[in-house]
């Protein structure tokens, strides 16, 4: 194989890729088909199967490439209640962008297997993070309590608005969460 036959490919799994991303981040996992993914990326159904052998296997791979990206939860076991709190805070304000993960969770999750792809990604790359960082964690269910405040936070603030979040002032609601997140992932100086 040529490289550029390689690069051709390389080019064209990367454009079916962008355009999973966007296609069920737009419209969740019913709401799109394989047709209309290849029409976006600019090529037939059949590759977009070539490539990914069907549109669940692209679906599980653009979960595996979104639920990587750390968009919400830092890394600093020694500021991350405060930190988390102040990125979800500055994320869900009502002018912020959309952030693509949580809405491909959200629109995806009806479906049975894609919640199921959806959970073991979340376990394998955000929940793992989360142990890594709060050590603590480990072996109880207080990061996936943490990750349920941010989701549950994210749907009320970001996609219903609610008012009593929007209007409070945002340090009183991010210093309210950076409490939370201080019980629920006490960072070094809180286990000394």
């Amino acid at each position: 194989m040529s490289s550029a036959h390689r690069r051709d490919a390389a080019t064209t799994r990367a454009a079916i890729l962008r355009a999973g991303v966007e296609a069920f981040t737009r419209f969740g996992f019913d709401g799109v088909g394989v047709r209309e993914i290849a029409q976006a990326a600019g090529v037939s159904a059949m590759l977009v199967n070539r490539y990914f052998g069907s549109k669940e296997g692209l679906f599980a791979e653009v979960v595996e490439v979104s639920m990587t990206d750390r968009t919400v939860l830092g890394g600093d076991p020694a500021t991350l209640a405060r930190d988390i709190a102040a990125t979800l805070v500055r994320r869900t304000s009502p002018a912020a962008d959309d952030l693509s993960p949580f809405l491909l969770m959200l629109r995806s999750a009806a479906n049975p297997r894609a919640a199921e792809i959806l959970r073991e990604n979340i376990e394998r790359h955000v929940e793992a993070h989360v142990h890594e960082v709060a050590p603590d964690t480990r072996g109880t269910d207080r990061a996936a309590v943490a990750l349920a405040l941010i989701a549950g936070f994210w749907l009320l603030r970001k996609v219903i608005g609610s008012s009593a979040l929007n209007e409070t002032d945002e340090k009183t609601v991010e210093a309210t969460l950076t409490r939370l997140f201080e019980v629920l992932l006490p960072g070094p100086a809180s286990r000394g």
